[in-house]
């Protein structure tokens, strides 16, 4: 069976599949128990043993701590901090801390592999003591890598203040304006985690589809008019990111493991050609420069 590559994660000692799991649609009401159960039993079986979920995602959490259970060491967990802990303020350092133990329970292990401060703005990250109270999680051993998760300007202050080992943020052929800030990370030996890889995969529509997640990405995608060549367009999207110089991994959230296959053997063919990528990125430069990194 063919099985994603694995990459260092950065500085941190771990290293990762190429592709990780999203675990958003995991805590999906619409997706049962078994079905989310199955979903993880695939996603191991095809080597992806990252799995990124957050306290904001319902039940996630507490679907993988059931299903992880006795396999705990065969993944890397990644979860999201800092906000919806009853009787608490959100972004404080009361949130940080008592928002790991919570998921330390749900997710059913002693420890976090990798711990983000969830789109945390940067007033908040540089004024209160939400960074402390995660180092202090790190040195007391529930959580090995302090993370941050967001863009823009907030993910450009997340990065100067050097407390992070691992930074995730968009980053796909409609939303290039972190690529800055994957450079700049990568030469400092913090790993990025790519989020949206396929910029929720616009080509699904004819038209434009007003209400849906999508409809951002849509217009983007229709205003650069990039051509894929011989390649399906979920193929040049996944080979973008998963292969852009600096991202350890790329996240897929799905619910169907046959999009988890698909998107292995995809990456599985290598980094695009050369010119496909420079004709992705100066097309991005030439119409998309000014756009803001979605959160």
């Amino acid at each position: 069976m063919l099985r994603v590559h694995r990459r260092p994660l950065g500085r941190t000692g771990l290293t990762v599949s190429a592709l990780g799991l999203g675990g958003g649609a995991l805590g999906d009401p619409a997706l049962s128990e078994r079905d989310a159960t199955a979903l993880i039993d695939g996603a191991l079986e095809l080597g992806i043993d990252l799995i990124d979920t957050a306290r904001s995602y319902g039940p996630s959490e507490e679907r993988l701590g059931r299903a992880l259970r006795g396999r705990r060491d065969a993944v890397v967990l990644s979860t999201k901090v800092g906000y919806g802990v009853e009787g608490v303020q959100d972004w404080t350092g009361d949130a940080v801390r008592l928002g790991i133990d919570e998921a330390l329970t749900r997710l059913d292990t002693d420890r976090l592999d990798i711990v983000h401060l969830h789109s945390c703005g940067a007033d908040t990250l540089v004024n209160t003591d939400v960074i402390p109270a995660l180092v202090d999680a790190v040195r007391a051993g529930k959580v090995r890598v302090a993370a941050y998760s967001g863009d823009n300007r907030d993910l450009d202050v997340a990065l100067g203040l050097g407390a992070f080992g691992v930074v995730q943020t968009s980053l796909n052929l409609c939303d290039q304006r972190a690529v800055a800030a994957v450079d700049r990370a990568r030469r400092a030996g913090v790993a990025i985690l790519a989020k949206r890889p396929v910029a929720n995969a616009p080509w699904r529509f004819d038209v434009r589809p007003v209400g849906d997640e999508c409809e951002p990405y849509w217009v983007r995608w229709r205003g650069l008019g990039l051509d894929p060549g011989e390649l399906p367009w979920e193929e040049l999207a996944i080979r973008f990111t998963a292969h852009f110089p600096g991202v350890a991994a790329a996240l897929i959230g799905t619910r169907r493991l046959e999009h988890l296959r698909r998107n292995v053997e995809h990456v599985a063919r290598g980094p695009l050609p050369d010119d496909a990528f420079r004709a992705i990125r100066g097309r991005f430069e030439e119409r998309g420069h000014g756009w803001a990194g979605r959160v």
